[in-house]
């Protein structure tokens, strides 16, 4: 993603990613035939984002196919599984979740990549301030907020515990629970979690707020990814 800070880069994605919309208008036709493509996909959002396909909507980069918006959603697995039941006719999640899906012989085709990790643009997992989390064994007994499970912040969190030498019975000691992103400042905050997963402008807001800290983030555990993609059914 840290190729896309130019405004040509940026415009070069989207144009890529109206692309592929178009190209997923087509495959989604039927026989074929200019009358029997549709021209209208069907997505779910996410509470909180404008999303790159609403970008390049609006930026006049899906030409004549237009976005159809049909429920948000705060969950990877769910939108790729939405996608390959033919409730919405694209969806995006972490790697991880695509490959599950596609082993299970899902009609699945990975479009284009979409979200990476950068020194920009990451997920940071907090804790209050005053928190005695400093530790990957002080989580044992803890709640870490996430989005949904079975995907990119729960694969991080499995990493960081791996990487700090927990045991499998200390990791399952560690309590991922879904927050949806929007409540996650909050319910850390109220000392319901004792761990939020914050990314985006929500983790920007909480930040300037303050009182929080970092444990650690994906971009220090990893460094540079581009771990998902689009899909279509």
């Amino acid at each position: 993603m840290s190729k896309l800070t130019t405004p040509s880069n940026r415009r070069q994605f989207l144009t890529l990613l109206g692309l592929s919309a178009v190209a997923v208008s087509c495959g989604t036709g039927g026989a074929g035939s200019a009358k029997e493509q549709t021209k209208t996909l069907r997505y779910q959002g996410w509470a909180g984002s404008v999303i790159l396909p609403e970008l390049a909507a609006d930026l006049g980069f899906l030409e004549d196919v237009k976005l159809k918006w049909v429920g948000n959603t705060i969950s990877g697995p769910q939108d790729i599984q939405s996608a390959a039941t033919g409730q919405v006719d694209f969806g995006g999640a972490f790697n991880g979740a695509v490959v599950k899906l596609a082993a299970r012989k899902a009609p699945i085709t990975a479009v284009i990549s979409y979200y990476g990790v950068d020194k920009a643009a990451y997920n940071g997992f907090y804790v209050l301030k005053d928190s005695p989390v400093h530790s990957a064994r002080d989580l044992i007994g803890k709640k870490v907020g996430m989005n949904t499970l079975g995907a990119h912040s729960e694969a991080m969190l499995d990493i960081y515990l791996q990487r700090h030498g927990l045991s499998q019975a200390d990791i399952k000691k560690v309590e991922p629970l879904v927050v949806p992103p929007v409540n996650t400042e909050q319910s850390l905050r109220q000392k319901q979690i004792q761990v939020g997963v914050l990314g985006d402008i929500l983790r920007d807001k909480a930040l300037q707020t303050g009182g929080i800290r970092p444990l650690f983030t994906d971009y220090q555990l990893l460094g540079w990814t581009l771990p998902a993609h689009h899909l279509l059914s």
